[in-house]
């Protein structure tokens, strides 16, 4: 199949209140093994992925984008079977928005080690016959970003007008410019950082084991057991979601808003409405995520380190990329993913006389900014689509 024929149909409408319409996520085989950093190997594997809009003649306005933890391959639209469920970057991507499908062809492409369509934990391992659980091989970001080029290769995709992610999906749009530098034009990460801090290492770290110590995990074989452990995912999401947001937006939202209007005098039951919203995000995540994607992806975000092999030096990291132009966007109460971090990504890239904007967007949402329709957010976005439009002549 064609580049041009796995596109959604486009919608009239405002840009605003347009999408890409209705999308069917696609499937790719791969038999040749994909080679890890570890030294392992992942045998004959899936790739999920959607596209939106069409591969122009000349195959110059691709635009690749990269999921964060928990998202997937469906970037924008929706499902004919389930219509409520909408693209994750639905307000950015889509007709006459920043990332206009009327110009640009946007590929999404679900990462091995997840639970939305490539192959992951919950997928049969070759070699047993049972579940991969706990057995599949450890992935980086690096092997991502390998397993996307393989993906692109097969689409006849040579060159990217772009890569673009936030958080996690930035990490990978960073390891694009300095794994296949030829290979894409601009480098958009946002809401990002070069390597993960101490703290953030700790975060992953108490969710992980919330994970491994819950009764129903099995050393990662629960699938096997016929067991999910839910407890340990509901606790993970909790901590995370606490770090995706501001302390003001929390404060706005529910600030010590009693559940009941009274007291209780409980410390078993909900009192709060932040308890209330914290256990509800809990228990949807439990429905719906792998506990062993959770644990890979976020080893996976552990790992990331470009600086690692320049002992240290991100500016030396950054000497090999080649992209015309570098955008990265920060905001300013995410505090996960601090503006300083950005802006150690941006010292690099002038150190090495890079072209790069910087944009710090003063939003109140913390990490989940880059996620919302801020104006000021997505007007930056757009001036950066239209000037890759008029670059690539479309």
């Amino acid at each position: 199949m064609s580049a041009s024929a796995a596109s959604g149909f486009l919608l009239s409408g405002t840009s605003s209140t347009v999408t890409v319409g209705i999308v069917t996520p696609q499937k790719m085989q791969f038999d040749q093994p994909l080679h890890l950093r570890s030294g392992a190997q992942l045998p004959a594997y899936e790739l999920a992925y959607e596209t939106y809009g069409q591969l122009n003649a000349l195959r110059s306005n691709a635009v690749l984008v990269c999921h964060a933890l928990n998202a997937s391959h469906h970037v924008a639209g929706t499902y004919a079977d389930q219509t409520n469920n909408t693209g994750w970057w639905d307000n950015l991507v889509g007709p006459g928005k920043p990332l206009d499908t009327n110009r640009f062809f946007v590929i999404g492409v679900n990462n091995p080690g997840s639970c939305f369509g490539s192959t992951g934990p919950t997928n049969l391992n070759p070699a047993s016959g049972q579940p991969w659980g706990s057995d599949f091989p450890v992935v980086t970001v690096e092997d991502w970003v390998d397993a996307q080029a393989r993906l692109l290769d097969r689409l006849g995709i040579g060159q990217l007008a772009a890569v673009l992610g936030g958080s996690l999906g930035g990490m990978q749009a960073l390891a694009w410019s300095l794994r296949h530098p030829e290979r894409l034009r601009h480098c958009i990460a946002v809401a990002t950082a070069p390597n993960l801090s101490a703290q953030n290492i700790a975060f992953n770290e108490v969710a992980r084991r919330a994970i491994t110590t819950d009764p129903e995990f099995h050393a990662g074989h629960y699938l096997r057991h016929g067991t999910i452990p839910r407890r340990g995912l509901r606790v993970a999401r909790m901590i995370g979601h606490i770090t995706y947001l501001s302390d003001d937006s929390m404060e706005a939202k529910f600030g010590r808003e009693l559940r009941h209007g009274a007291l209780a005098y409980t410390t078993q039951d909900i009192e709060f409405q932040i308890e209330s919203y914290l256990r509800h995000q809990g228990d949807k995540f439990s429905e719906y995520f792998d506990a062993n994607t959770y644990l890979l992806i976020t080893r996976a975000l552990d790992y990331f380190d470009p600086a690692r092999e320049t002992g240290g030096d991100l500016s030396r990291a950054f000497a090999a990329a080649r992209a015309v132009r570098f955008l990265v966007v920060s905001f300013a109460t995410d505090w996960r993913f601090s503006p300083a971090r950005s802006r150690e990504i941006v010292k690099a890239l002038v150190d090495n006389q890079t072209a790069v904007s910087y944009a710090e967007i003063d939003a109140p949402h913390g990490h989940d900014a880059f996620l919302l329709e801020d104006p000021r957010y997505h007007a930056v976005m757009r001036l950066r689509f239209d000037a890759i439009a008029r670059e690539v002549g479309v």
